[in-house]
């Protein structure tokens, strides 16, 4: 088999092989909610697991170096993501939380976060050449019946940690196939051809993420043959190129066929370079990942939640019912969601020449409006006169358009009005870490206050900073 030499391939993260270490760090993490982490603090974090016997540090002047790399691996592996400075947990992250004692849950949590793992990525350095979602790519060939639903570490290296999207899964069968057949003596031949990039390929997946993942009951590991050893660079270090494979644990066999049912390893992730969306933006969504399958599998009730986290999804979908059947159903959807601020009253309107809700303030007796703009794709344009006549119906003082995305001219529309945007993505991310850190009276008098001094922009950043600042464990 002929292949084209390629520098680059999948980044794994790979500070971290341990499960349960990664998991009282980010136990540590949380307990630090809402506070801005010193340099002395951040040492005091990692000589606790250092007297738990789950941390060694070679070099002590490193520890705030490998706390810091200790956090990129949680944002890698989903638990949360980095802005501004702070670190936020994610739903999936605040749920693993919830069931911190029950390691069943736990592992189908984890198994959930990793569905969710996209390339690009976020807080990964993968190529943005790499277009697809490489956990489920991996779990799709464990369940191929025609590779004996297993995976050899040398196969991941050479071939799987070089795929640029996942279109081509057939061909990529047919390649492990042909390479699961060669001796160790041709492997050699081929591993040596392009040394650089497959030392550390294997590293990171032998060394590394398959015993993570095996630690965390998620993949069963097994030992094979060393057939071959390979230079580190230029240094005296040599790695173990070796025959291990992997197989999925039996306890996460069924979860793993439902996800893959309910969401595809084909799927196209997000693109974090979207001209029309802020970086940020993209983020939230690709960190609000939540699945219903998930909930369903561990006992979870949940359905407000998912509901809130699902807001931008909602409306895409309900925007592109060609039944009409559920115009109104993102309307219902950000009701409730008003209706969980303590001191908001919101009501359904939606009839010609109205507002879509109807909202009070009731700490100032102030009305205002919200408009629902769902759309299959961007919003395209605000009609001003329309809002202004809507908000005068009621008496309203500013109006408040929700919508998932919009082109530039519709920003440009609402200059100089008393009317706000904000993301669907960037309220339902407020609301849902209201839920996940139980406050029960949510107070709508800080959104008012960003409203009524930001009127005629889009105040999606400064609802994020407030969740941020909320929610968000400390500055790293």
């Amino acid at each position: 088999m002929t292949r084209q030499i390629l520098k680059d391939k999948w980044i794994l993260y790979r500070h971290i092989s341990d499960f349960e270490l990664l998991c009282e760090f980010a136990v540590q993490l949380k307990e630090f909610s809402k506070t801005i982490i010193s340099k002395e603090q951040k040492s005091k974090m990692a000589q606790h697991l250092k007297e738990m016997g789950l941390y060694s540090e070679r070099n002590p002047n490193l520890v705030l170096d490998a706390t810091n790399h200790k956090i990129n691996q949680l944002c890698f592996y989903m638990f949360g993501y980095k802005s501004n400075g702070r670190f936020i947990f994610s739903p999936l992250g605040n749920l693993f939380f919830k069931h911190k004692n029950d390691k069943e849950r736990q592992k189908k949590i984890f198994t959930a976060m990793l569905w969710a793992v996209q390339f690009s990525h976020p807080h990964g350095g993968s190529d943005k050449k790499f277009q697809l979602y490489p956990f489920r790519l991996i779990f799709k060939l464990l369940c191929d019946e025609r590779l004996e639903s297993k995976l050899y570490a040398f196969e991941v290296a050479y071939l799987v940690m070089f795929v640029e999207n996942a279109k081509s899964y057939e061909n990529l069968v047919q390649e492990i196939l042909t390479l699961r057949h060669k001796s160790n003596a041709e492997l050699e031949i081929l591993f040596k051809n392009q040394r650089h990039e497959l030392v550390n390929a294997s590293y990171e997946w032998d060394y590394y993420v398959s015993r993570l993942f095996e630690s965390a009951g998620v993949l069963a590991k097994f030992d094979g043959e060393v057939m071959f050893k390979l230079q580190q660079g230029e240094t005296k270090t040599f790695r173990k190129i070796t025959r291990n494979y992997v197989c999925l644990n039996e306890s996460v066999k069924e979860f793993v066929l439902k996800l893959e049912k309910a969401h595809s390893f084909l799927q196209t992730p997000l693109n974090l370079a979207d001209e029309h969306r802020l970086k940020i933006d993209v983020i939230k969504e690709i960190y609000s990942f939540y699945p219903s399958v998930l909930l369903d599998e561990i006992g979870e009730i949940d359905s407000k939640t998912c509901k809130i986290l699902e807001l931008p999804k909602l409306i895409e979908t309900y925007a592109n019912n060609p039944q009409n059947k559920t115009s109104d159903l993102f309307e219902d959807v950000l009701v409730e969601g008003f209706n969980m601020f303590c001191n908001v009253e919101a009501k359904k309107l939606s009839k010609a020449g109205n507002t879509d809700i109807e909202c009070l303030y009731i700490t100032k007796q102030k009305k205002f409006a919200v408009e629902a703009k769902s759309t299959a794709n961007k919003l395209l344009a605000i009609n001003i006169s329309r809002l202004n006549e809507h908000r005068k119906n009621i008496g309203g003082a500013y109006t408040i358009v929700i919508t998932p995305r919009y082109v530039p001219a519709a920003k440009r529309d609402i200059v100089g009005s008393n009317v706000v945007i904000i993301l669907a993505n960037t309220f339902a991310e407020f609301l849902y870490n209201c839920i996940s850190n139980d406050i029960r009276e949510i107070d709508y008098g800080e959104f008012d206050e960003i409203v009524s001094a930001n009127f005629g922009t889009d105040i999606s950043a400064q609802i994020s900073n407030l969740s941020l600042n909320k929610f968000g464990v400390f500055r790293c």
